[in-house]
C-alpha cells in the first residue's frame, strides 16, 4: 500500500494575499496546492487570443462578460488563489468583488499557455484540478505549445478536475457545452503560435 505524504503549505492564504498585493505589475502571483506560483507576463499573441475569445463570446452570448485578470478563490475550502487569463460570467457578476472573488457564478475559466517551464504543471494539471474542485462548469485551455484547444466539462468537486475532456487541434471547430452553448472556429489560433 502506498502512503501519500500530505503536502504542507508554504504559507497561509493571508500571507500570500499580502505578498501578491505588493508584487510588481511585471508578474502575476497565484497560490495553488499550498505553493506560490509566478505566471509569466503575457505576450502580444497571448493577449490577442484573449481578445479574440472576448469578441466571440460577446457575439454569441452578449449576456455574459469575459473578465481579464479576475482572481478566484479555488481549491478545497478556498485555500488557493488563481488568476485565470479570463473568466466568463454573467454580465456585471464580479462588480463589487475584490481582487479574489468566490468562483460561484463563474461559468468558464480560460488559460492560454505561455512559453515557460511551469506551463505543464500549472495549466494542464494543477489548475484543472482546482477549477473542477471549485465547481466551475467549464475550463478552456488554449495550448499554444501543442496547438490544441481542450474543453474540460462536468467538474468533479470531490476529487477535483473534470470528468469530460475533449481536445481539438487548432483549425477545428470546438463546442463549448452548457452553460455556454456556443461553437468556436479555432482556425485563427494558428496565427498566434511560435
Amino acid at each position: 500500500m502506498t502512503v501519500m505524504a500530505e503536502r504542507t503549505s508554504q504559507m497561509t492564504v493571508e500571507e500570500f494575499e499580502t505578498i501578491a498585493s505588493a508584487a510588481p505589475e511585471t508578474v502575476t502571483l497565484e497560490f495553488i496546492n499550498g505553493r506560490i506560483g509566478v505566471k509569466k507576463v503575457t505576450d502580444g499573441d497571448h493577449n490577442t487570443i484573449v481578445a479574440w475569445l472576448a469578441r466571440r463570446c460577446m457575439q454569441s452570448r452578449p449576456d455574459l462578460d469575459l473578465y481579464h485578470g479576475q482572481g478566484l478563490r479555488v481549491e478545497a475550502y478556498r485555500q488557493g488563489r488563481a488568476k485565470p487569463d479570463a473568466v466568463l460570467a454573467p454580465e456585471a457578476h464580479f462588480a463589487g468583488h475584490g481582487e479574489w472573488a468566490d468562483p460561484d457564478g463563474a461559468l468558464m475559466v480560460v488559460e492560454v499557455t505561455s512559453y515557460d517551464s511551469d506551463t505543464d504543471r500549472r495549466d494542464r494539471h494543477e489548475k484543472p484540478a482546482a477549477y473542477g474542485q471549485s465547481g466551475i462548469p467549464l475550463y478552456l485551455l488554449i495550448d499554444r505549445d501543442a496547438c490544441t484547444v481542450t474543453v474540460h466539462s462536468a467538474p468533479d468537486r470531490q476529487v477535483g478536475g473534470y470528468r469530460d475532456i475533449h481536445t481539438a487541434k487548432f483549425g477545428e471547430t470546438v463546442f463549448l457545452p452548457d452553460p455556454i452553448g456556443m461553437e468556436l472556429d479555432t482556425e485563427i489560433l494558428k496565427n498566434y503560435v511560435r
